[in-house]
């Protein structure tokens, strides 16, 4: 079971029409729009930074707390919302799986994909936070987009055994809500991952997004980089994430019509 990148690429013109749809569904009727993409991350800045930063004095790796928790709230909002989109999008879509053919994937792709608003909405206030520090980044700025990238298929492959296996079982929806909260105690969102104990530092780094947070604080923050085999190890959650994601989806995809 492979990824026919040819055959997403003749879709593509559905794939924006779909991402599209989501963009325009969430914000559809709502009094401030996009405006939510910088009040939520602000908010929940603001929260993080009193009980965390200060009340809790949890450490930073020498950054601004305030920096250093913005910094991983941008690749983790992204991260949460194409799992919560995601798991449900082909339920949500059963009407198109139905009725036509094009590639199933298209649809937790989109889902995925109608987060960069809300993605490049909080990273411009992340960075105007650094311009207030004036916290600007070295030559490590320039292996941000690989971070991203790491970030953007970890979501995706993730998302893929959510929306197939929700298919399956309707119950996996309930359960996305629960294990997004589990993961994201599980990332350094608001701590370093220095203060994991070293002998469980491996075993905590097969969570991708562990690499993902760190690698967004370490090209736009100067936060300390991780070794290479600390580097590998979440590399490989992710490659094994989104593989075994692409090879059961397509496996499972034929019979979406059928149960759907």
């Amino acid at each position: 079971m492979y990824l026919d990148i040819r055959e997403i690429w003749n879709f593509r013109e559905l794939l924006y029409f779909l991402t599209w749809r989501d963009v325009k569904l969430r914000y559809r009727q709502t009094l401030l729009g996009a405006t939510w993409a910088l009040l939520q991350p602000a908010l929940t800045l603001g929260i993080f930074t009193l009980f965390f930063g200060r009340l809790a004095r949890i450490p930073s790796d020498g950054i601004p707390y305030p920096l250093f928790a913005l910094g991983a709230l941008v690749p983790w909002n992204f991260f949460a919302h194409g799992l919560h989109q995601s798991s449900n999008s082909l339920i949500a879509s059963s009407h198109l799986i139905t009725k036509v053919y094009f590639p199933r994937i298209l649809i937790p792709l989109s889902s995925l994909l109608s987060g960069t608003i809300d993605l490049l909405l909080s990273f411009f206030l992340l960075l105007l936070l650094i311009a207030f520090y004036g916290n600007a980044p070295g030559s490590q700025v320039f292996s941000f987009p690989a971070f991203l990238a790491l970030g953007f298929l970890t979501a995706l492959g993730a998302g893929l055994w959510l929306s197939a296996l929700n298919v399956q079982f309707r119950d996996v929806r309930y359960a996305v809500p629960f294990l997004i909260q589990v993961w994201f105690f599980l990332s350094p969102i608001v701590y370093p991952s220095s203060l994991v104990p070293e002998p469980w530092q491996p075993l905590y780094r097969l969570n991708p997004m562990v690499g993902v947070v760190e690698g967004f604080r370490f090209a736009l923050l100067g936060s300390p980089a991780p070794t290479l085999s600390q580097w590998a190890i979440s590399g490989g959650g992710t490659a094994l994430l989104l593989i075994s994601g692409i090879f059961y989806f397509r496996q499972v995809e034929r019979k979406f019509a059928d149960i759907i």
